[in-house]
């Protein structure tokens, strides 16, 4: 049987006393008075130990008890109620155990502030630049006009037209930076109804069939699909969703690319939902981070090609808030393909 650590230490005491009686006793009884019996020093040597490990534990426990009290009352995990003075020696490994608990806690505490004070750092420098190179742009276009060349019409126009598409980029970001403060902040609140995404999708593909043709890039399914697939879900929200793939798809797809949306079993009660590309792809070390806000791949061609850099951070809040999940494949060179369930209608 396993002895607990305190009367370990009490039995090693008690024996290292006794051991040390037993020399004076025979040095007493060989020396100082012949008349002891044997019989009394036995007996003086037994009465000896036992009583030295009781003393030795009792002393050890009080000993224990009053600095864990202490502790207790210090730090603020532990409660004193839970602490009894005849236990006070199996309590150690309790309070060993919540102060690595405690200890880890508070290291993942500051890991976790640590990460979101870089997070918000990281997120007021992309916002003030994502801010500052359209209006930077619209002003300059201003300033030129008013400094006289607003008299050429042909040189009017064209900034103008400009300005316009700074001013049109300052709104797209402040939009998204709206829906995602409330997407995260107040949550989502869904309007949950049964409809076909393959309508939805051809209507999405109407709707960017120039845009894609700008880049000779073509928009169509991956078959032909004899009937319905209905799903269900905020069809609002989807809808913003499969623009946000597409466009980013149209942006980074390949002149003469292929973009092909597909609807497939993905169990007995859901769709999963795919756009693919074949685009440039997305490097390993990029798709960890590709659904952080404003995280982009390619700094300077990000920019060029536009947008908030929000996109793909309100795809994944709106999924998530039907519960769903969001997939992501990419080969470098070859292409990337975006995925997510919606429940089935039934």
């Amino acid at each position: 049987m396993k002895l607990k650590k305190t009367y370990s230490y009490a039995l090693l005491s008690a024996m290292y006393l006794t051991a040390l009686a037993i020399a004076i006793s025979l040095i007493s009884y060989f020396i100082i008075s012949k008349h002891l019996g044997l019989g009394t020093v036995i007996v003086s040597v037994i009465t000896l130990f036992i009583i030295s490990f009781f003393i030795i534990q009792y002393r050890t426990e009080h000993f224990i008890y009053r600095r864990l009290k202490k502790l207790y009352e210090e730090v603020s995990i532990l409660d004193i109620n839970d602490l009894r003075r005849d236990s006070a020696n199996t309590d150690i490994e309790k309070l060993s155990k919540s102060m690595q608990s405690f200890v880890e806690g508070k290291r993942l505490e500051i890991k976790s502030l640590t990460d979101i004070d870089s997070f918000r750092k990281d997120f007021l420098g992309n916002v003030a630049h994502e801010l500052k190179t359209p209006l930077f742009t619209v002003q300059g276009y201003i300033l030129t006009l008013l400094e006289g060349a607003i008299n050429d019409k042909q040189i009017r126009m064209k900034y103008l037209d400009r300005a316009n598409k700074g001013v049109e980029r300052l709104l797209a970001v402040v939009k998204d930076l709206d829906m995602i403060t409330k997407l995260e902040n107040e949550g989502t609140k869904l309007n949950i109804e049964n409809f076909n995404i393959l309508e939805l999708v051809q209507n999405i593909f109407d709707l960017f069939e120039m845009k894609a043709k700008k880049r000779n890039i073509s928009l169509s399914f991956d078959k032909i699909y004899e009937f319905p697939v209905f799903v269900k879900g905020d069809v609002e929200k989807i809808e913003q969703v499969l623009i946000n793939l597409i466009v980013n798809s149209i942006k980074y797809g390949k002149p003469n690319g292929n973009i092909v949306f597909s609807a497939e079993n993905y169990s007995d009660s859901k769709f999963i939902i795919k756009v693919v590309d074949d685009g440039e792809g997305i490097k390993k070390e990029h798709l960890r981070r590709l659904f952080e806000r404003f995280y982009r791949v390619d700094q300077s061609r990000s920019r060029d090609q536009g947008g908030s850099g929000l996109g793909l951070s309100i795809v994944k809040h709106i999924i998530e808030a039907h519960n769903e999940n969001i997939f992501l494949k990419s080969t470098f060179g070859k292409g990337s393909e975006f995925s997510f369930t919606l429940e089935k209608s039934k």
